[in-house]
């Protein structure tokens, strides 16, 4: 039992309002005056002692549990009523455990290291003449000193123990500059050089602006890689970030849409030229991380895709059989299939578009900036790119390119979750074969079978339990709507859609009627509304320690396994409806109750009731009539 369901199995509702409210008996529940505004004939306060809530049906029209009842009385926040709670019903509340004190010091430590890093840097490039042919490259490239000076750009000096011998200096450690990646230790053990050499530095933060690490750009054509990153730290997995989030998020979230691009300087001369939305990955495949962070600000993704990397080479890298049989590559790899499985798990808008031949984004900038605008606006999504570029330049005259073509879009086409882009893909494809649609039916693979394991044995599909019965109580149902919410916070913009096109009110806190619910559901609102920490992380850091206890119970796994983005959505706007309807049936209940439970002389009452009921029977309607019928936004 949790600290807040064991303090409400030792409160009697009736016993705590009661010491403010006076109350008299009638059948189950009890009847009152409302202490939260000015009344004196009208008793139009209820306790319902068999759910453990009450209902004010005046002027208030609030109800709640004994936590809404203690703050709403004392004007408390939630943490405020929870302590006073526990107090009286001798519970005590477990502190929620933090992170060690002397680890997040440590942490703050090996950042302040690294910005001092890039002022070290800094000062080699625009100080020194060991720098200046660093300088004069990047001044080549079109970057102005402010845009120079606003990446925070700098040169690691020609030397193997210059950063080592600077920071050592400085009093910092050999562990701590390995830690950060600074440094290497020699294989055999017995020594220590400097990571970065004669190289351009571009620091690299997290979406916070703390800095994480670097990447580093070769001067001397001759040397061997091209570009190179700070190691795996604890500051830096190159999986999970994303050079110039930190300065292009709120341009993001302004302009509904990420453009990602494969290189650094690619993102400085856009940001310089105004398109302040670019990021890079670290020159590797796009990861479902990375996507999950740009999802934070947006759901509209675009692939600047060089002419080279787009061809068709690199369109078959991303086809199945193609992709099993490659080495593994750190290279930017335009995954098609894969890129199609984030598109339907994130529910985003995965698009394409294909800079001229020999052209990278900085010059395309540099040369005409509406150009640049222009090819954005043009991006395809992923499967007509796909097919597109399969298609230049063969001859599809030949039957045996028209089969070797099919052969690899169709799987592509199938793993698209929605029905009517599978059936328009297909007659895209269709046109460009110039062959009849029925024949591509034909061809199709059967679309996979969800959550099933590659290689796996055929079986019969699973018939998932509901996880929340048809009438589950109305506690429950707020837990399961929250739990599913919890596991895809981008889903609410999705879900307030459904609700609008029902003629319904969008999700709100007052959506749930227990006082735990509605603080969790109020604070996940502010979560979404800011920028600089992931939905559950934000949660984990604003909620005290019984919500955090309540937190981490709704983010376990579910007990019937994990339902599909697709189902999770539907699930919620199904739940959050019969809540609502729920609601709405037991206030009509309610009032009919009061109506009945109040003298006959009262018009007031009388007066509200014939007012209200007509308005809940038309809101019933709706949260009926929206039930009948497939909950999807459009």
């Amino acid at each position: 039992m949790s600290v807040i369901d064991e303090i409400k199995a030792r409160i009697d509702i009736v016993d705590l309002v009661g010491e403010t409210v006076k109350l008299r008996r009638t059948g189950k529940n009890y009847i009152g005056f409302c202490p939260f505004h000015p009344n004196t004939r009208t008793p139009s306060f209820v306790v319902f002692p068999e759910t453990g809530t009450w209902r004010c049906f005046g002027q208030c029209n609030e109800g709640g549990d004994v936590f809404r009842f203690v703050m709403k009385k004392e004007n408390w926040d939630f943490n405020e009523a929870l302590r006073f709670l526990a107090e009286r019903a001798g519970v005590t509340l477990r502190p929620m455990e933090a992170a060690p004190p002397e680890e997040e010091q440590a942490l703050e430590r090996l950042r302040d290291l690294l910005e001092n890093a890039v002022t070290f840097y800094q000062h080699h490039l625009t100080q020194t003449p060991e720098g200046r042919s660093a300088l004069d490259y990047l001044h080549k490239r079109g970057l102005r000193d402010e845009t120079i000076l606003q990446f925070g750009l700098g040169y690691a000096p020609n030397r193997w123990d210059a950063t080592l011998n600077y920071f050592l200096g400085k009093g910092y450690s050999v562990e701590d500059l390995l830690q950060v990646g600074l440094v290497v230790q020699r294989e055999d053990g017995q020594g220590i050089y400097d990571r970065f050499r004669h190289r351009i530095m571009f620091p690299i933060r997290d979406p916070q602006g703390r800095m994480a690490g670097f990447g580093a750009r070769v001067l001397n054509p001759e040397d061997i890689p091209k570009f190179i990153n700070t190691p795996q730290t604890p500051l830096f997995d190159k999986g999970k970030l994303l050079y110039a989030l930190d300065q292009a998020r709120k341009a993001i979230r302004a302009q509904d849409q990420v453009v990602i691009v494969e290189g650094y300087l690619d993102v400085i001369a856009l940001h310089q030229a105004g398109f302040t939305n670019v990021v890079s990955p670290m020159g590797t495949a796009l990861t479902e991380d990375q996507l999950r962070l740009l999802k934070r600000f947006t759901r509209h993704i675009v692939l600047a895709l060089d002419a080279d990397a787009a061809g068709q080479k690199a369109t078959l890298r991303g086809l199945e059989v193609a992709r099993q049989a490659m080495d593994h590559t750190d290279e930017l790899v335009f995954d098609a299939r894969g890129l199609l499985h984030h598109e339907a798990r994130l529910q985003a808008d995965l698009r394409v578009t294909t800079l001229p031949p020999g052209q990278d984004p900085d010059e395309v900038v540099l040369s005409n900036p509406q150009a640049w605008a222009d090819l954005v606006a043009s991006a395809k999504p992923i499967v007509i790119h796909v097919m597109e570029t399969l298609t230049a330049e063969r001859d599809l005259n030949d039957p045996k390119v028209k089969r070797e073509i099919a052969a690899q879009v169709l799987p592509l086409i199938e793993e698209v979750p929605d029905a009517v882009e599978r059936e328009d893909y297909r007659q895209r494809l269709a046109r460009l074969l110039r062959v009849d649609e029925r024949a591509l039916l034909r061809a199709a693979p059967a679309r996979p079978m969800p959550n099933r394991q590659r290689g796996a044995t055929a079986t019969p599909q699973r018939v998932v339990t509901p996880l929340v019965s048809t009438q589950p109580p109305l506690h429950e149902m707020e837990t399961h709507c929250l739990r599913l919410l919890l596991r895809h916070p981008e889903n609410l913009y999705l879900l307030n859609r459904i609700l609008q096109q029902a003629g319904l009110n969008r999700f709100s806190p007052q959506d749930f009627e227990q006082a735990p619910h509605r603080a969790l559901a109020q604070t996940f609102l502010q979560a979404l509304d800011q920028d600089d920490l992931e939905v559950v992380t934000y949660l984990q850091q604003h909620t005290g320690d019984a919500l955090h206890e309540f937190l981490t119970a709704l983010l376990s796994p579910l007990p019937h396994g994990e339902p599909t983005p697709e189902q999770q959505l539907e699930d919620i706007a199904r739940t959050l409806i019969k809540m609502r309807l729920a609601r709405v049936n037991a206030t009509l209940q309610q009032y009919r109750f009061l109506h009945e439970n109040t003298s006959p002389e009262d018009g007031q009452v009388g007066n509200e009731f014939a007012t209200l009921i007509p308005q809940l029977i038309q809101l019933r309607a709706r949260l009926e009539k929206a039930l009948a019928q497939p909950l999807q936004p459009d």
